[in-house]
């Protein structure tokens, strides 16, 4: 038997993924979609239309035809086929090695992967952060062979870390990212709500498209420990016993109210939520993806 090329990416996957395209469910810039037409000026491109002149735009576009007939200042834009950037926010932090068939991380690894490969694949750029709670590591978009190859072994070294920080993680990359494009972030969300969104506010003011998968393992919506048990927190080591039927109602009141917060947060910024739990196949999580 021929031993897979990576640890991640298997090669049933990649028979799989020959069937997945990215295709766009508006055409905007920023939305993963494969080619698209996009606004701006250069060569190769059409005329598109004219719009009044606002501060901050290129003066040298204005039309000076169109202002010696109207007295107001408008400039020329144009359409220019380009390829979108994809920008891959994986969560690395202790609490991502949490899982008994399989990981957290193992499993946002093989989705990871697999939407690496699928980005590439139509000549579109990818760019993958790894974090904790800092920045550990992060690739530029790009689009060729190597790249991916970088991916992959970034992937295969990766090991969960230190404790979860989310929203700065997402603070200190911002000024990384040079374009606009889809931001999708693969974390189990263990990290305050407001200030996750207060993060990502940014980015959506860039114009990015947002999408967020929020990693569970099926042991952490129902707790399965009866009697005395203890309870040993991932990321700082404390430790505490209790009875657990005393504080099941609690934990799962608790969990569903973190997982609506963020749902109801991301509904009201016009931001993808997805809950992925590890007892699915990733490939389902493609369905918010692709077409």
């Amino acid at each position: 038997m021929t031993k897979p090329l990576y640890k991640y990416l298997k090669p049933e996957d990649i028979r799989k993924l020959s069937s997945y395209e990215f295709a766009p469910k508006h055409i905007v810039e920023g939305w993963l979609s494969g080619r698209h037409r996009s606004r701006s000026r250069g060569l190769s491109t059409e005329f598109r239309d004219y719009r009044q002149y606002v501060s901050g735009d290129d003066p040298k576009m204005i039309d000076w035809k169109v202002f010696a007939r109207s007295d107001r200042y408008f400039i020329r834009t144009f359409e220019q086929e380009t390829n979108t950037a994809c920008y891959i926010f994986l969560d690395s932090s202790a609490s991502m090695g949490f899982g008994r068939k399989i990981t957290k991380l193992d499993y946002a690894s093989f989705y990871t992967a697999a939407l690496c490969y699928l980005v590439t694949k139509s000549s579109n750029l990818v760019s993958l952060q790894i974090f904790d709670d800092k920045i550990r590591k992060f690739f530029p978009p790009g689009s060729t062979g190597k790249h991916l190859q970088s991916l992959m072994s970034a992937l295969e070294k990766n090991y969960s870390g230190n404790r979860t920080n989310l929203s700065e993680a997402l603070s200190k990359a911002f000024p990384l990212l040079r374009r606009r494009g889809s931001l999708i972030v693969v974390s189990d969300f263990l990290d305050d709500p407001v200030a996750i969104f207060s993060a990502l506010g940014k980015y959506l003011h860039k114009g990015c498209k947002i999408y967020l998968f929020h990693i569970i393992a099926p042991e952490e919506i129902n707790l399965e420990p009866e009697g005395l048990t203890r309870f040993v927190d991932m990321e700082n080591l404390g430790r505490v016993t209790v009875h657990a039927e005393t504080i099941k109602a609690l934990y799962n009141k608790e969990i569903s109210a973190h997982i609506g917060k963020i749902r109801e947060m991301s509904m009201r910024r016009g931001v993808d939520y997805t809950v992925a739990r590890t007892d699915s196949h990733y490939f389902e999580l493609f369905e918010r993806l692709v077409k």
